[in-house]
């Protein structure tokens, strides 16, 4: 299991989690990484950036911002992704 530090908690978490398994207590939590502003600004000040998922594509898309901790996902086999295969084919 690939993991990601949780802001500036020095805590690691999932990269990827079933929504409502791991705590995100003190997170930024978004529904998307379009507002890269508020990302940076979390990231810049510590804050975990935690996003959720819906498919495979916008799993890859959010692990690809060195700001998002984790990416919370409803579906487990979305926790199974080949993140290798996804971004580099």
């Amino acid at each position: 299991m690939r993991e990601r530090w949780f802001g500036a908690t020095g805590r690691r978490v999932p990269a990827i989690a079933l929504e409502g398994t791991i705590d995100i207590d003190g997170a930024l939590v978004v529904d998307s990484i379009d507002d890269l502003d508020a990302l940076r600004k979390a990231h810049a000040g510590g804050t975990p950036v935690v996003t959720r998922a819906h498919d495979a594509a916008s799993v890859a898309r959010a692990l690809a911002r060195p700001e998002v901790s984790c990416v919370l996902v409803t579906h487990p086999a979305l926790l199974e992704l080949d993140l290798s295969e996804l971004t580099y084919g």
